[in-house]
């Protein structure tokens, strides 16, 4: 059963969903332009197939506290501020990484970039290469539009693309869900700057020592994603050594709402595997 928990990150409460199995391996989860929510469907279908996973909120986003700037934003600043995390949480390396979103490249800086081990690497829809910023999120790197932007409206924006992204129908009560951090006006700054800081160069830099890392890399893909199309992910599979693509017939920008079965399915046999 999942549960909600927290720890101190650099003085700071960080909020993190489990289904807390302390004896089995851990599975860091990152999430992007949403939060941990996103994961939900999956971590019980995760810790029953014999792993600890743990979604975190990042700083000053979902339920963590904290406020982010543009610069404590980019990406890797982030993935830096989620070793730490895993480091607080007394997580034992080598680490298993799974991120969805603009989460994808704090992940891909996680495997190449930040201080720490990771062994292996899976992206699901993703950000890669020039994918990023989408529309939705690229108009708010503008600071006037920041600026002007009020909670009311950025809540509106949000739920505009969170019911495209879920590809199904959702009832009321699950979008105010997904949406209700937001509603707080520190989370929604800093989703503003998380925005600000979208740069598909953070994700262009690391090809090239993606290419040279030995660890196994997962891409998991809902196919009828209208933000990061699977074309993405064939291209990565294809440039990228130890990349095995597993695609979500029907599944939109969230898989794990659409068919968390299928995520569990290729995501748990990865992880829990013995890296060489």
């Amino acid at each position: 059963m999942s549960t909600a928990s927290s720890v101190a990150v650099d003085g700071t409460t960080a909020r993190y969903l489990t289904a807390d199995r302390a004896d089995a391996p851990a599975v860091l989860l990152v999430h992007g332009t949403y939060w941990s929510r996103v994961w939900l469907p999956v971590l019980d279908g995760l810790a029953e197939a014999g792993l600890r996973p743990v979604a975190v909120d990042l700083p000053g986003l979902g339920r963590s506290a904290g406020e982010l700037t543009p610069e404590s934003a980019a990406v890797p600043e982030l993935a830096a501020w989620v070793a730490r995390f895993a480091a607080a949480l007394g997580l034992p390396g080598p680490l298993r990484v799974v991120g969805h979103d603009i989460g994808g490249a704090v992940a891909q800086h996680l495997l190449v970039g930040a201080d720490v081990e990771v062994d292996r690497l899976a992206l699901v829809n993703s950000v890669t290469y020039d994918s990023w910023p989408v529309p939705a999120v690229a108009r708010f790197r503008d600071p006037a539009v920041r600026a002007a932007v009020t909670v009311e409206e950025l809540l509106a924006a949000r739920r505009t693309a969170l019911t495209a992204a879920l590809g199904r129908p959702a009832s009321e009560a699950e979008i105010a869900e997904y949406l209700e951090p937001w509603t707080d006006p520190r989370v929604a700054r800093s989703w503003l700057c998380l925005a600000a800081a979208a740069d598909s160069r953070h994700t262009l830099s690391v090809l090239p020592e993606l290419v040279a890392s030995p660890a196994p890399k997962l891409l998991v893909w809902g196919e009828d994603d209208r933000f990061q199309p699977v074309s993405y992910a064939e291209r990565f599979a294809a440039e990228v050594p130890g990349t095995t693509l597993v695609r979500v017939p029907g599944a939109g920008h969230i898989p794990m709402e659409n068919d968390p079965e299928a995520v569990v399915g290729a995501l748990a046999p990865f992880l829990t595997a013995h890296s060489n």
